[in-house]
Protein backbone atom coordinates (compact mmCIF):
# COMPACT_ATOMS: atom_id res chain seq x y z
CA UNK A 1 0.00 0.00 0.00
CA UNK A 2 1.50 3.40 -1.04
CA UNK A 3 1.38 6.65 1.59
CA UNK A 4 -0.78 8.08 -0.12
CA UNK A 5 -3.46 5.17 -0.49
CA UNK A 6 -2.06 4.89 3.22
CA UNK A 7 -3.11 8.30 4.16
CA UNK A 8 -6.38 8.30 2.22
CA UNK A 9 -7.40 5.00 4.51
CA UNK A 10 -6.70 7.08 8.00
CA UNK A 11 -8.72 10.34 6.61
CA UNK A 12 -11.40 7.74 5.29
CA UNK A 13 -11.11 6.14 9.05
CA UNK A 14 -10.89 9.20 10.93
CA UNK A 15 -13.91 10.64 9.45
CA UNK A 16 -16.23 7.53 10.12
CA UNK A 17 -15.24 7.29 13.56
CA UNK A 18 -16.12 10.88 14.31
CA UNK A 19 -19.83 9.72 12.52
CA UNK A 20 -19.87 7.47 15.33
CA UNK A 21 -18.77 9.45 18.37
CA UNK A 22 -21.32 11.99 16.75
CA UNK A 23 -24.39 9.58 16.94
CA UNK A 24 -23.27 8.26 20.07
CA UNK A 25 -22.50 11.19 21.35
CA UNK A 26 -23.09 14.27 20.04
CA UNK A 27 -20.64 16.98 19.26
CA UNK A 28 -18.92 16.65 22.59
CA UNK A 29 -17.60 13.65 22.03
CA UNK A 30 -15.32 15.07 18.89
CA UNK A 31 -12.20 15.06 20.64
CA UNK A 32 -8.93 14.62 18.94
CA UNK A 33 -8.02 12.07 21.36
CA UNK A 34 -11.42 10.33 20.99
CA UNK A 35 -10.94 10.08 17.78
CA UNK A 36 -7.69 8.05 17.24
CA UNK A 37 -8.53 5.80 20.14
CA UNK A 38 -11.47 5.06 18.02
CA UNK A 39 -9.36 4.47 15.22
CA UNK A 40 -6.53 2.75 17.23
CA UNK A 41 -3.82 5.44 17.00
CA UNK A 42 -2.39 8.54 18.43
CA UNK A 43 -3.94 12.26 18.71
CA UNK A 44 -1.46 13.23 16.28
CA UNK A 45 -3.59 11.65 13.51
CA UNK A 46 -5.71 14.09 13.43
CA UNK A 47 -3.45 16.73 12.90
CA UNK A 48 -1.12 14.43 10.44
CA UNK A 49 -3.70 13.75 7.86
CA UNK A 50 -6.15 17.03 8.74
CA UNK A 51 -3.58 19.59 10.39
CA UNK A 52 -6.55 19.89 12.93
CA UNK A 53 -9.90 19.49 13.91
CA UNK A 54 -11.54 22.10 12.01
CA UNK A 55 -10.76 20.71 9.15
CA UNK A 56 -11.59 17.15 10.39
CA UNK A 57 -15.08 18.61 10.81
CA UNK A 58 -15.08 19.78 7.00
CA UNK A 59 -14.42 16.58 6.04
CA UNK A 60 -17.27 15.11 8.21
CA UNK A 61 -19.61 17.56 6.56
CA UNK A 62 -18.16 16.71 3.71
CA UNK A 63 -19.22 13.37 4.02
CA UNK A 64 -22.78 14.41 5.07
CA UNK A 65 -23.30 16.10 2.30
CA UNK A 66 -22.41 13.17 0.44
CA UNK A 67 -25.24 11.21 1.93
CA UNK A 68 -28.16 13.57 1.26
CA UNK A 69 -26.89 13.81 -2.32
CA UNK A 70 -27.26 10.03 -2.87
CA UNK A 71 -30.48 9.79 -0.66
CA UNK A 72 -31.80 12.67 -3.27
CA UNK A 73 -30.46 10.73 -6.17
CA UNK A 74 -33.04 7.38 -5.19
CA UNK A 75 -35.92 9.84 -6.41
CA UNK A 76 -36.57 8.72 -9.66
CA UNK A 77 -38.19 11.89 -12.24
CA UNK A 78 -41.67 10.65 -13.34
CA UNK A 79 -44.09 12.37 -15.29
CA UNK A 80 -45.28 14.35 -12.34
CA UNK A 81 -41.93 16.71 -10.73
CA UNK A 82 -44.67 18.64 -8.51
CA UNK A 83 -44.44 14.79 -7.02
CA UNK A 84 -41.11 14.45 -7.22
CA UNK A 85 -39.81 17.66 -5.52
CA UNK A 86 -41.90 16.18 -2.42
CA UNK A 87 -39.87 12.96 -3.21
CA UNK A 88 -37.05 15.31 -2.76
CA UNK A 89 -38.11 16.60 0.80
CA UNK A 90 -38.62 13.58 1.89
CA UNK A 91 -35.24 11.84 0.93
CA UNK A 92 -34.08 15.14 2.56
CA UNK A 93 -35.86 14.69 6.07
CA UNK A 94 -35.11 10.80 5.69
CA UNK A 95 -31.12 12.19 5.90
CA UNK A 96 -31.52 14.03 8.95
CA UNK A 97 -33.52 11.50 10.66
CA UNK A 98 -31.06 8.90 10.06
CA UNK A 99 -28.29 10.89 10.95
CA UNK A 100 -29.55 13.73 13.17
CA UNK A 101 -26.12 15.25 14.71
CA UNK A 102 -24.62 14.51 11.46
CA UNK A 103 -27.18 16.56 10.07
CA UNK A 104 -27.24 19.55 12.44
CA UNK A 105 -23.06 19.56 12.05
CA UNK A 106 -23.23 19.58 8.16
CA UNK A 107 -24.86 23.09 8.49
CA UNK A 108 -23.81 24.23 11.40
CA UNK A 109 -20.18 24.19 9.07
CA UNK A 110 -21.48 25.34 5.56
CA UNK A 111 -23.32 28.04 7.51
CA UNK A 112 -19.88 28.88 8.79
CA UNK A 113 -18.21 29.64 5.52
CA UNK A 114 -20.72 32.32 4.85
CA UNK A 115 -22.03 31.56 1.17
CA UNK A 116 -25.15 33.32 0.04
CA UNK A 117 -27.44 31.26 -1.24
CA UNK A 118 -26.56 32.95 -4.99
CA UNK A 119 -23.29 31.65 -4.49
CA UNK A 120 -24.40 27.64 -4.59
CA UNK A 121 -25.20 27.81 -7.94
CA UNK A 122 -21.57 29.70 -9.41
CA UNK A 123 -19.80 27.49 -11.56
CA UNK A 124 -16.53 27.92 -8.58
CA UNK A 125 -18.98 26.53 -6.10
CA UNK A 126 -18.25 22.56 -6.82
CA UNK A 127 -18.22 21.40 -2.79
CA UNK A 128 -20.98 18.65 -1.88
CA UNK A 129 -23.53 21.43 0.01
CA UNK A 130 -23.53 23.35 -3.55
CA UNK A 131 -23.93 20.23 -5.44
CA UNK A 132 -27.01 18.98 -2.94
CA UNK A 133 -28.71 22.34 -3.65
CA UNK A 134 -28.40 22.56 -6.93
CA UNK A 135 -30.28 19.12 -7.44
CA UNK A 136 -33.11 21.12 -5.45
CA UNK A 137 -32.72 23.98 -8.25
CA UNK A 138 -33.19 21.47 -11.18
CA UNK A 139 -36.10 19.48 -9.53
CA UNK A 140 -37.80 23.15 -9.39
CA UNK A 141 -37.22 24.02 -12.58
CA UNK A 142 -38.72 20.64 -13.89
CA UNK A 143 -41.74 22.27 -12.27
CA UNK A 144 -41.69 25.08 -13.53
CA UNK A 145 -41.28 24.30 -17.21
CA UNK A 146 -44.33 22.35 -16.68
CA UNK A 147 -46.13 24.85 -15.77
CA UNK A 148 -46.81 24.14 -11.91
CA UNK A 149 -44.74 26.65 -10.35
CA UNK A 150 -44.50 30.02 -11.39
CA UNK A 151 -40.83 31.97 -10.43
CA UNK A 152 -37.27 32.06 -11.24
CA UNK A 153 -35.54 28.24 -10.34
CA UNK A 154 -32.68 29.25 -7.29
CA UNK A 155 -35.50 32.09 -5.83
CA UNK A 156 -38.29 28.93 -5.98
CA UNK A 157 -35.72 26.64 -4.40
CA UNK A 158 -34.36 28.58 -1.64
CA UNK A 159 -37.95 28.88 -0.17
CA UNK A 160 -38.62 25.10 -0.57
CA UNK A 161 -35.67 24.29 1.04
CA UNK A 162 -36.03 27.19 3.83
CA UNK A 163 -40.18 25.24 4.49
CA UNK A 164 -38.80 21.85 4.26
CA UNK A 165 -35.26 22.46 6.91
CA UNK A 166 -37.21 24.58 9.22
CA UNK A 167 -39.80 21.51 9.40
CA UNK A 168 -36.74 18.83 9.74
CA UNK A 169 -35.13 20.83 12.29
CA UNK A 170 -38.11 21.38 14.41
CA UNK A 171 -39.00 17.38 14.08
CA UNK A 172 -35.21 16.71 15.33
CA UNK A 173 -35.66 18.88 18.47
CA UNK A 174 -39.37 16.57 18.89
CA UNK A 175 -41.71 18.69 18.40
CA UNK A 176 -43.56 16.82 16.23
CA UNK A 177 -43.30 13.21 18.01
CA UNK A 178 -41.72 10.04 16.92
CA UNK A 179 -42.36 8.24 13.81
CA UNK A 180 -44.10 9.93 10.47
CA UNK A 181 -47.17 11.73 12.40
CA UNK A 182 -45.43 15.18 11.82
CA UNK A 183 -44.96 13.93 8.43
CA UNK A 184 -49.07 13.58 7.51
CA UNK A 185 -49.83 16.38 9.61
CA UNK A 186 -47.49 18.79 9.25
CA UNK A 187 -44.58 18.67 6.49
CA UNK A 188 -47.57 17.22 3.90
CA UNK A 189 -49.29 20.16 4.01
CA UNK A 190 -46.47 22.52 4.51
CA UNK A 191 -44.91 21.34 1.04
CA UNK A 192 -49.12 21.60 -0.55
CA UNK A 193 -49.75 25.12 1.03
CA UNK A 194 -46.15 25.84 -0.49
CA UNK A 195 -46.83 25.06 -3.65
CA UNK A 196 -49.54 26.19 -4.43
CA UNK A 197 -48.63 29.72 -3.00
CA UNK A 198 -45.75 29.17 -5.60
CA UNK A 199 -48.11 28.87 -8.36
CA UNK A 200 -50.12 25.44 -8.30
CA UNK A 201 -53.84 24.59 -8.48
CA UNK A 202 -54.49 23.04 -4.50
CA UNK A 203 -55.77 19.90 -5.98
CA UNK A 204 -53.13 19.49 -7.96
CA UNK A 205 -51.23 20.03 -5.58
CA UNK A 206 -52.57 17.75 -3.30
CA UNK A 207 -52.65 14.93 -5.54
CA UNK A 208 -49.27 15.29 -6.50
CA UNK A 209 -48.33 14.94 -2.56
CA UNK A 210 -50.95 12.51 -1.75
CA UNK A 211 -49.08 10.14 -4.74
CA UNK A 212 -46.04 9.59 -2.48
CA UNK A 213 -45.60 7.38 0.77
CA UNK A 214 -45.08 9.46 3.34
CA UNK A 215 -43.71 6.05 5.39
CA UNK A 216 -39.76 6.14 5.90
Amino acid sequence: MSERTRGAHARTELVEAAIRLLADGGAEALQARKLAAEIGASTMAVYTHFGGMAALMDAVAREGFRRLIANMATVEQTDDPVADLYQLALAYRRTAVEHPELFTLMFREAGAQGHPVSDLMKDDQDGEAATSFRGVVAAVGRTIEAGRLRGEPLAVAAQVWSAVHGYVTLELLGHFGRGDRGVTEVLAPLCVTLIVGLGDRPAAARASVGLVTTTE
